[in-house]
């Protein structure tokens, strides 16, 4: 079970995937509450279960399965992006996303383009 097995079921088919124990244990509340929050009208509910953490995976689970209504809904995650400065800093010293970004303010725009430039490895132009 992922959590998007679950979010399928709160939102659009309603069938009762909390069978047993590991189904319990495999709800994960925030990656649920997560998804149900792209959703203009899921993500009150989904804030009240952010809210009430406390409460068990199962009655969050039913309260959001009765509660929501049956509908297809479709929306891409969003996910987290790097700039091109800090990607050509990482490929040019080697350095982490953390590191890339501590240094950042350090190195100018000229000094980037250098280093595109050392970089570039031929092909079309980006």
């Amino acid at each position: 079970m992922n959590p998007f097995h679950y979010i399928a079921s709160i939102t659009h088919t309603k069938k009762d995937l909390m069978v047993d124990e590991d189904a319990e244990k495999a709800y994960s509340p925030f990656m649920i509450n997560r998804g149900l929050s792209y959703f203009s009208d899921t993500v009150l509910l989904a804030n009240e279960m952010n809210r009430a953490a406390h409460i068990d995976h199962r009655m969050q689970y039913d309260f959001l399965r009765t509660a929501i209504r049956s509908r297809k809904r479709f929306s891409k995650w969003a996910k987290k992006t790097t700039p091109a400065k800090i990607e050509v800093i990482k490929e040019y010293y080697g350095y982490s996303d953390a590191k890339a970004q501590s240094v950042e303010d350090l190195i100018s725009d000229d000094d980037i383009k250098a280093m595109k430039s050392v970089l570039s490895q031929g092909g079309k132009k980006r």
